[in-house]
């Protein structure tokens, strides 16, 4: 029996990996079939609950938590934020609450709490047909973005630039069972993201990226140190504590989002867990501090929260394949194109968006091919149709570690037809 004892709800095996090692006892809350069986041996039992349904989860841990409390409840994937929350907040203990996962995935309230803090002034509002869209754009005077009021990676984004553009924006996102629609002025520049960490309150900003994305907003590649971020570096780092308060984090990790207008950083959207495509890794990588561990170790008191931020020890990128929509016809990949090369067997789905991450902590370059001659390719209109596999380096800095996935990327050959 470990000295601590946790419940993980969802997410994949990189954060619970070594746990019993380090004296920890990790209850996995799971669907059933949506997870690999492998995480098992890192855990002391699996028990199964919808993610998105905070009573189901807590029947499934109250009766676990009577027998030997819970240290902790955590989560570090998106649709389980606000129901592990509930379970916070009815077992009393320290995280998350529901009001702040709430208050981070409800984009119009995370609006409406930066402006009651004076935090990075965008002019938004929830929005009920066509007309209030273009109404909107009109008074604003410019380009808007439309889009769920809870939506993730890169999903239902609509720019529109006029009355035909609103008309068609709505269309979609009524036809795509949006329920609630956000309207907000267009932010212009580059999009970056800080991971920080937080405990008792206190606030570490740790890895700063960059993103290349499509005219979907669907983001291809991810970098760090971001070279973008660097003349912002200062008011990023002030910034970022500031929006955790305001949405009232306390401990965790965090990722947040940030548009560097003419203007200065303007938060475009923040979230209280891991970052996805990879993050986590590359900031490993980039920075030396292992955030997967993090998420255990220093809400338990095993680490302590480094008291500054750490200074970039090398750069990390990660690309995903972007073939040609369609079938694939062939797949060429030299044998000497990374230092480890993973396929995903024909007609299997990974459990995890980027499958086989966690062998390559210790290859400087890495590739996984994500699809089969035969198997087809996605239109890139989201994040999750980021399917047909990527490559991962770590450099002498990001520009470094981009040229090399670069390299690979190009000599991977994928045909479609």
């Amino acid at each position: 029996m470990g000295k601590y004892r946790v419940a993980v709800v969802g997410g994949r095996p990189a954060p619970v990996t070594g746990a019993k090692e380090l004296g920890i006892d990790v209850v996995l809350v799971h669907e059933e079939g949506a997870y690999d069986v492998a995480v098992a041996e890192h855990c002391e039992r699996i028990v199964h609950a919808p993610l998105t349904d905070g009573q189901a989860i807590l029947d499934a841990l109250k009766p676990l938590h009577d027998e030997r409390p819970f240290d902790r409840v955590l989560t570090t994937t998106e649709p389980a934020a606000e129901s592990t929350g509930f379970v916070v907040d009815a077992l009393g203990l320290p995280g998350v609450t529901e009001a702040t996962a709430r208050a981070l995935k409800d984009k119009s309230l995370t609006r409406r709490l930066l402006d009651e803090h004076g935090l990075s002034p965008v002019r938004y509002r929830v929005v009920n047909s066509a007309d209030e869209i273009e109404a909107f754009r009109s008074e604003t005077g410019d380009r808007i973005i439309v889009k769920p009021v809870d939506g993730v990676a890169s999903l239902h984004i609509h720019l529109v630039e006029g009355a035909e553009d609103a008309g068609k924006a709505w269309q979609a996102l009524r036809e795509a069972g949006v329920p609630t629609v956000i309207a907000e002025e267009y932010l212009d520049g580059p999009v970056v993201s800080v991971d920080s960490f937080s405990h008792e309150g206190r606030h570490l900003t740790i890895g700063y990226s960059e993103y290349r994305m499509n005219d979907r907003y669907v983001e291809w590649e991810v970098s760090t140190p971001s070279r973008q971020a660097l003349p912002w570096l200062a008011e990023l780092r002030e910034l970022t504590p500031k929006v955790l308060d305001a949405v009232g984090l306390t401990e965790g990790p965090s990722h947040s989002e940030f548009v560097l207008t003419e203007q200065g950083p303007r938060v475009l959207e923040s979230h209280a867990r891991l970052a996805g495509s990879g993050a986590p890794e590359l900031v490993r990588r980039a920075f030396g501090l292992d955030l997967n561990r993090m998420f255990l170790t220093v809400p338990l008191g095993i680490d302590e929260l480094p008291r500054t931020p750490p200074e970039p020890l090398g750069g990390a990128a990660v690309r995903f394949f972007t073939p040609e929509p369609g079938t694939i016809t062939s797949i060429d990949v030299p044998e000497d194109v990374a230092d480890e090369v993973r396929r995903v067997p024909r007609g299997e789905t990974p459990h995890v968006f980027l499958p086989y991450l966690d062998e390559f902590t210790g290859a400087e370059v890495a590739a996984v091919i994500g699809k089969s001659a035969g198997e087809t390719v996605p239109p890139l209109l989201t994040v999750a149709d980021c399917v047909s596999g990527y490559v991962i380096a770590s450099g002498r800095d990001a520009d470094d570690a981009v040229a090399k996935c670069e390299a690979v990327n190009d000599r991977i050959r994928f045909s479609t037809s």
